[in-house]
């Protein structure tokens, strides 16, 4: 009789072993290229707030790339060895980051990219924003703003990764409908609030009273612009800035009139990209789980079965950016 009970027992903890490992969490890893900054620490805690996450039907791991596609493809060497089932990848290089996307997909693990680019067609997926398109938004505000006459001084991302390529190329755009304007300084800061500060210190000595405009390619840089020239005693209404982003730091700026920005939807691409992941890694028809769908519409799911998915951005204004600020609470 006793053996006959472990026998049960036995089958019972066989069968809960079975179970066990049908139910596993799928192994999904969030590839960054940095965490130092507030769009990409609001794009990952937009990841862990994904219902799958928060439900534990996703084991979620983010890696820090510390800016670095050295780093990146380390990290991509891990989750391969560790057998993930889908990777969202965020490269800080828009070429070197193809290396990476190349291993993963020799091993079967799916890669969905996101909010920055790579220059790989075995990406399985892509949910981010136009960044041409808001290159040429903060351009034309600045210029609009000085009448497309004057000098103006560009504060540019990493370079190498999609979004200065991309963001610069719009800039460039806008920049050609007002001749009269010249570029007085054009440099990187890496998406850095301080680097920015010292560029705008050093522009500032160089060129005394002849800026105009600053076109910052992300709002971390502008907001260290905007240090800069307070800290030289002038005054901030006599620039006409912009940024890109929608941080919080931002919102307030936008709210004392220091600056404009426009909002990147870090929440819907992050989110986005996990239903993607999930789909791939399933290999079944997934019902989407986030409500970002139905926050854009004109995203629509498709089954999944996009190539390309395109958040929408918004232009910070008076009329929205308590609404936006209310939401970072």
């Amino acid at each position: 009789m006793k053996r006959h009970l472990i026998a049960i027992a036995a089958a019972a903890s066989l069968a809960s072993g079975a179970a066990s490992a049908q139910d596993e969490p799928l192994k999904i890893g969030a590839a960054v290229y940095g965490l130092q900054a507030e769009f990409m620490q609001i794009w990952s805690a937009a990841l862990e707030e994904h219902p799958a996450v928060e439900s534990g039907m996703v084991d979620l791991t983010i890696f820090d790339g510390r800016y670095d596609a050295l780093v990146q493809q380390e990290q991509f060497e891990t989750m391969i060895t560790q057998g993930f089932d889908a990777i969202i990848f965020v490269p800080i290089d828009i070429e070197a980051g193809a290396t990476a996307v190349q291993a993963a997909a020799d091993a079967g693990i799916p890669v969905i990219g996101s909010n920055t680019r790579v220059n790989s067609d075995l990406l399985t997926a892509y949910v981010g924003s136009d960044d041409v398109q808001s290159g040429y938004m903060e351009a034309k505000i600045v210029l609009d703003a000085i009448g497309c006459e004057g000098n103006v001084v560009i504060i540019e991302g990493p370079i190498g990764q999609s979004a200065q390529i991309q963001r610069l190329e719009g800039n460039e755009k806008a920049l050609a409908e007002c001749p009269n304007v010249t570029v007085l300084q054009q440099q990187t800061a890496n998406w850095s609030r301080a680097e920015a500060q010292t560029l705008m210190e050093n522009w500032i000595t160089a060129h005394p009273g002849e800026i105009d405009g600053v076109i910052g390619q992300n709002d971390e840089m502008a907001l260290g612009a905007i240090e800069a020239i307070k800290a030289a005693g002038l005054a901030v209404d006599d620039f006409a800035i912009a940024g890109i982003d929608g941080v919080t730091d931002a919102l307030m700026a936008v709210k004392r009139d220091e600056m404009s920005s426009i909002l990147q939807d870090a929440r819907a691409q992050a989110q986005g990209a996990l239903d993607l992941a999930i789909q791939a890694a399933t290999e079944e028809d997934h019902a989407p789980m986030s409500d970002i769908w139905e926050q854009y519409p004109d995203m629509a799911w498709a089954g999944g079965t996009e190539a390309e998915y395109n958040v929408p951005w918004t232009p910070v204004t008076m009329e929205n950016v308590d609404a936006l600020l209310e939401r970072r609470q």
